[in-house]
């Protein structure tokens, strides 16, 4: 079979996840790999696609090899993504799959990234390879590897794939632009990929600005000159200076990140919130895993059709949880786009004033584990990252909870002995309140001191 690999990490043939692909070759022989740098030449394709076309008509499969960049794929690859929907093959006949590397960090949400858009080309796609950075040096990583390939190979053979789903259309409609309201003090900031000819997402970024009785600001990062892409060198790790020279990391700092509220706004593009946007997200690894804005509200203000995206809507919620950011609401033009940006407008106000913020959920308590046990282990470059983690109390072991496991081992105990469970009988869910009934009681004695 003929297998046309886009790598689509900046790095190239340096790439992590491109060692899983050199095994594969060496493991099976009779497969005829070729590797197109997809990301590393991105800007070299947008001025002549030509040569990925030619390889991308002469492969049977295309196998996209790529690191997981904030919760998708770098943006050099969403840029070639684009690139080839723009081309306008005819890939009806081609089929396609994945092999990612991370910490499993949202992988989920790249790998359905990727399914999407190649549904919208007419791909037969096949499940993925998520494999953790280091799997394909361990006996187990490369044994997981070989019978991906192999079970991608049977699936071929025997016609099993996701077919391409027919995309969906809902009508959207402009906002309207209201009286202004009176502006009080404080500083929200919109962070915008606005096109010239964007005149929806404009005429909702008008609104939210007119309604909002807070003082607003907007970026477009459509403007910004950004140099490129993050290249995944961590020559920011140490000191958090980007080794671009656009000054984009001082941008961020002193311009987005001092706000007291973030709405962001975006046209939805290929399952995305565009290329722009993802050249930003990624760019925030200046940053590295640092919550910076954590406790700042957020917002959205989406053109398209979102409620379509399930992917997106995980990532919208997922961004936020992760960051400790209260997700004031998302405003949407598919119905009607004034009551969802004046309700959007009066949440934020109120999130700010009141300084609200809900713990997090699954998406933010999953990701930000992974994160904590990730800089742990490389505290050691990561520096700014470790102090940030120590300062701020997120090395939260449960090792460290050695009373609380005491404690369960006195219960387990309890539990296993039949003549004491017996006995207790309904006194053991009554021990299991004991703390929150003196919580309760505290509470009353105070409001009662108060009243």
């Amino acid at each position: 079979m003929k297998i046309l690999v886009i790598n689509g990490s900046p790095k190239g043939d340096q790439s992590i996840t491109l060692q899983t692909v050199n095994f594969l070759k060496i493991k099976f022989p009779e497969h005829d790999f070729s590797v197109l740098n997809a990301a590393q030449r991105i800007k070299k394709l947008k001025k002549d696609f030509t040569e990925a076309a030619d390889a991308i008509k002469n492969a049977e499969l295309l196998l996209f090899s790529y690191p997981v960049y904030t919760f998708i794929a770098p943006c050099q690859l969403h840029e070639f993504i684009g690139l080839l929907k723009d081309a306008g093959l005819d890939l009806s006949q081609k089929y396609a799959s994945q092999i990612t590397t991370s910490k499993h960090f949202y992988d989920v949400t790249a790998h359905r990234y990727v399914k999407d858009n190649c549904s919208d080309l007419g791909i037969r796609y096949i499940d993925g390879l998520s494999a953790d950075m280091e799997d394909i040096t361990t006996k187990k990583g490369r044994e997981q590897a070989e019978a991906f390939l192999s079970h991608l190979v049977w699936s071929i053979e025997n016609g099993i794939y996701h077919k391409p789903e027919p995309a969906g259309h809902t009508e959207l409609f402009s906002a309207t632009l209201p009286e202004p309201t009176e502006k009080g003090e404080g500083d929200i900031v919109i962070v915008a990929d606005l096109a010239r000819d964007d005149v929806r997402l404009k005429s909702m970024i008008d609104r939210f600005v007119a309604v909002m009785p807070i003082k607003v600001r907007v970026i477009n990062i459509a403007e910004y000159p950004f140099s490129g892409g993050c290249l995944g060198c961590f020559d920011c790790a140490a000191t958090g200076k980007c080794i671009y020279k656009d000054g984009f990391d001082d941008f961020l700092r002193n311009r987005i990140q001092t706000a007291q509220a973030t709405v962001y706004a975006f046209s939805v593009k290929d399952h995305s919130m565009g290329v722009n946007f993802k050249t930003y997200d990624d760019r925030q690894f200046c940053n590295g895993h640092r919550t910076v804005t954590m406790g700042a509200p957020v917002g959205y203000l989406v053109n398209g059709d979102l409620t379509r995206e399930e992917n997106l809507r995980m990532i919208i919620n997922g961004r936020a949880s992760v960051g400790g950011n209260y997700l004031a609401g998302v405003a949407t033009n598919e119905t009607q786009p004034d009551e969802a940006i004046d309700k959007l407008a009066l949440e934020l106000e109120y999130a700010v004033k009141n300084k609200y913020l809900q713990p997090s959920d699954f998406y933010g308590v999953g990701g930000m584990k992974i994160f904590r046990d990730l800089i742990w282990q490389m505290q050691g470059l990561m520096r700014a990252d470790h102090k940030f983690f120590k300062k701020h109390g997120q090395y939260d072991f449960p090792q460290k909870q050695r009373g609380k496991m005491l404690a369960m081992y006195a219960v387990g105990a309890l539990m296993n002995n039949k003549k004491l469970k017996r006995k207790m009988g309904g006194r053991i869910t009554e021990g299991m309140l004991m703390p929150y009934n003196k919580m309760l009681d505290d509470v009353k004695k105070e409001n009662n001191k108060n009243a």
